[in-house]
């Protein structure tokens, strides 16, 4: 050390040398950070490939994920402008959007701890002592004194065992958790939307099947009337013909309650009231879809709620690393400055200046075990988030498995369902010229008809299971979604923003 700055150092004030070793200190030991640096938790038995999937064709990832609107390959440009609303009005994604802005408020909150704080205080008393018998004062009693007070007082405690850190890590993956969350929420919605929208549009094709059933019944009975009139039938084929066309016309009406339910789902789901959404009778023109499955481990990076399971065992391993914190003692560098007088006029002079400056170190003796508690509760917290996350994961293998067996088993359903319905109508045109020949009675085009119309809706019933099944798988491969997108929160919680925004602007128009 050169000779000027020993010299320097001698004419420190005595109150400065122990802070500044306490700062020499503290970032000596800055890189310190106590508790388990965090390992993604690993599956036990993750399968290579799909066992339902083995005998498909893959089709390229990108087909489902170029843009993730996994819904417009089913071809239906009117699911596909319902889709979009649910993004502006369902309340579901809004209520998920808010807890995504509570959670970024609190890794705000929690890099807060890195800076320091500054407080203000400023106090004007007017105070009297009482008398005392001991006094030796002439008066007897003690005068009346003003005091004037001001002070910034500045204060910081130093992360010298990484807890600040630790509680950042743990809300920043509690943030990336609930982002997570929200865009599960919006695939759930989005998927149970697709689902209705197209067992709606199953049940207009199954509401044209009734009405063309109808008008068959219709033209039978009119033929039985014809037949018993010219004596050729007898009374009961019109009771049977009569009863059948009844029972059609009621199946027909039955139809509607489950039409209009699901309308009032959909309309729930685009966040309208039901008595101000319709959505007219059209014919079915979606089909179902090739998916592209790739392979089990894409699960990991492609579903949401997996991404999400895994946050928070990421959080909850940072919080073991808060808890143990607690062991270590934590130094706080506080300084204050102000003015005291006990004259107004004099308060901000030079003699009522006051100053304090120093370090604190403070460390738990004894706390009856609370800080052991603490820290074994983080571990079992630690413990059952990665127990949720396999859990989470073994879910979405099964869910993809049981689409990928759905759609391949009603597939060949579909295939002899189909020969079914074909082989019935023949039935029922070579009955009815029977019965017109009266070679048959009316028994044998009753059954006809009867199992005619049970293979059409047995047809429509595989085509809307197919369907369901498709949406199921697309949503079970994460629709689209990717993983890289938690990495930056920011244009998440800007569109959260701005949805908020909208959101209030709305309602101060209403």
């Amino acid at each position: 050390m050169k000779p000027q700055q020993r010299n320097a150092a001698r004419q420190l004030p005595p109150a400065v040398k122990p802070l500044l070793l306490a700062l020499a200190a503290t970032f000596a030991l800055a890189a310190c950070s106590v508790g388990p640096d965090y390992v993604r938790p690993q599956m036990d038995e993750a399968p290579v490939v799909f066992k339902e999937g083995q005998n498909w064709k893959p089709a390229q990832p990108r087909e489902l994920t170029a843009d993730g609107k996994w819904w417009e390959m089913f071809g239906d440009t009117q699911l596909n402008a319902l889709v979009a609303q649910v993004d502006i009005s369902n309340q579901n994604l809004a209520l998920a959007e808010a807890n995504f802005r509570s959670a970024l408020a609190l890794v705000q909150s929690s890099r807060a701890a890195y800076s320091p704080t500054l407080d203000a205080s400023a106090s004007a008393t007017r105070s009297r002592s009482g008398s005392s018998s001991t006094s030796s004062s002439s008066s007897g009693s003690a005068g009346v004194r003003n005091s004037y007070a001001f002070a910034l007082n500045a204060s910081w405690e130093a992360d010298i065992w990484g807890k600040v850190r630790r509680s950042v890590e743990a809300s920043e993956a509690s943030a990336q958790a609930s982002a997570a969350d929200l865009a599960a929420a919006r695939l759930s919605a989005q998927a149970a939307l697709a689902q209705n929208y197209l067992q709606l549009r199953v049940l207009d094709a199954e509401q044209k099947l009734f009405d063309d059933t109808v008008d068959a019944y219709q033209r039978s009975y009119q033929l039985t009337l014809n037949q018993y009139a010219a004596g050729v039938a007898a009374k009961s084929d019109v009771i049977q013909a009569q009863t059948q066309l009844k029972s059609a016309q009621a199946q027909a009406l039955d139809n509607g309650v489950s039409r209009a339910q699901l309308e009032h789902a959909i309309a729930l789901l685009v966040g309208k009231t039901p008595s101000t959404f319709s959505l007219p009778k059209a014919p079915l023109t979606a089909v179902a879809p090739p998916i592209p499955q790739g392979v089990p481990s894409m699960l990991l990076e492609r579903r949401p709620d997996v991404a999400a399971a895994e946050r928070r065992v990421a959080a909850a391993n940072a919080n073991i690393g808060v808890a143990k914190a607690a062991y270590f003692p934590s130094l706080t560098l506080s300084a204050s400055g102000g003015y005291q007088n006990s004259s107004f006029a004099d308060w901000f002079s030079l003699p009522g200046r006051v100053w304090s400056l120093g370090p604190q170190l403070a460390q738990n003796i004894f706390d009856g075990g609370a800080r052991r508690a603490a820290t074994a509760q983080a571990i079992a917290s630690y413990d059952g988030t990665v127990a949720q996350y396999k859990q989470t994961v073994l879910t979405a293998f099964q869910s993809v498995e049981d689409n990928l067996a759905a759609l391949r088993i009603l597939e060949q359903e579909a295939v002899v369902q189909d020969e079914a319905v074909q082989s019935a109508r023949q039935a029922v045109t070579l009955v009815l010229n029977q019965y017109r020949a009266g070679t048959v009675s009316y028994v044998n085009v009753v059954t006809a008809q009867a199992t005619a119309l049970s293979a059409e809706r047995s047809a429509l019933d595989i085509l809307n299971r197919r369907m369901a099944a498709s949406v199921l798988l697309a949503t079970a491969l994460g629709g689209g979604w990717d993983e890289n997108s938690l990495a930056d929160l920011a244009p998440l919680a800007e569109q959260s923003e701005a949805k908020a925004k909208e959101l209030k602007d709305n309602a101060a128009l209403r």
